[in-house]
């Protein structure tokens, strides 16, 4: 049967430890002092508000790298020839995409959205138990990709919900895609490698 446990600090025991007697001889003692009984949650709160933050700041950057990237390709390079960047085997070349990453699904752009909306959802829903670093940086990555692509969907042509996301990174025989999609797939692939190892979001981790 798998094993769960928390990963938490917990004190070594030793002189001046809550499990030993103080150095005056009290029980419960750390150096004379009392042991406050609310210390734990409270550094585990402390814990689980950090690891918010580093999936915000990750979500951010993610965001503003691939909208600056966007209106930099739409301003400079639409409508022009591809720019090689590896000779033939890597290209910028900017296309409107109304399809899911990598151009699937081109006739199902508001469903799109509507995904796009409800993953941002869950990702705050599980934000809110979260106290794992990986998993933070996982979700953070998955955010700011889903945040920079529907911000596409909302505000671009031809409309709202319906707008073309920009693509502009285009590999020799392989599909053109953006920053974004790149940070849902590094999140999506972070996601499954912490999933095996047995690590959940609120810092458990299962041991067979």
């Amino acid at each position: 049967m798998a094993k769960a446990e928390r990963i938490t600090s917990t004190p070594e025991s030793g002189p001046g430890s809550a499990a030993d007697p103080g150095t005056d001889g009290e029980p419960g003692s750390e150096g004379g002092q009392p042991v406050e009984p609310d210390a734990e949650p409270e550094r585990t709160a402390g814990r689980g508000k950090r690891r918010i933050l580093a999936l915000l700041l990750v979500a951010a950057v993610v965001y503003a790298l691939d909208l600056g990237s966007k209106l930099l390709v739409v301003a400079k390079l639409e409508h022009h020839a591809p720019v090689e960047v590896i000779g033939t085997l890597l290209q910028f070349n900017v296309i409107r995409n109304r399809g899911a990453a990598f151009s699937m699904g081109e006739a199902l752009t508001i469903f799109l959205t509507i995904i796009a909306a409800t993953v941002i959802l869950v990702i705050a829903r599980i934000a809110r138990k979260l106290y794992s670093l990986p998993w933070a940086i996982s979700l953070g990555l998955l955010l700011g990709g889903a945040f920079g692509n529907l911000t596409d969907r909302i505000f671009r042509s031809p409309g709202v919900f319906e707008g073309a996301v920009v693509d502009f990174i285009a590999p020799a025989h392989f599909a053109v895609f953006n920053l974004a999609d790149s940070a849902i797939v590094c999140g999506g692939i972070l996601i499954v490698i912490l999933s095996f190892r047995g690590l959940d979001p609120d810092g458990t981790v299962h041991k067979d």
